[in-house]
């Protein structure tokens, strides 16, 4: 499972649908819908309040794995559009 297949998995369990997603994390439900068919990725503060709502961690929401050690600070810094990352990160 990809994290665009995993934003929606994660919103159906939680019985809510996307215009309720994107009003609590305040993005427009076509930006939430572009997350979730994989078409764009959503930035730090985005990530945070998607893993928030649907209370799991940064780590399992990008890669579907828990990983001790991962912190805030360096999910702000991969997911920062102005971070040049030599190689290709597919999520």
């Amino acid at each position: 499972m990809n994290y665009a297949d995993r934003l929606k998995f994660l919103r159906e369990k939680a019985g809510l649908t996307q215009k309720f997603v994107a009003q609590k994390i305040g993005v427009k439900n076509n930006t939430l819908s572009s997350y979730e068919s994989g078409k764009r990725q959503p930035d730090y503060e985005t990530t945070k309040k998607l893993a928030n709502l649907y209370d799991v961690s940064i780590d399992f929401l990008l890669t579907g794995k828990e990983h001790e050690g991962s912190s805030d600070d360096m999910w702000k810094e991969l997911l920062n559009p102005k971070t040049k990352l030599k190689c290709s990160l597919k999520i």
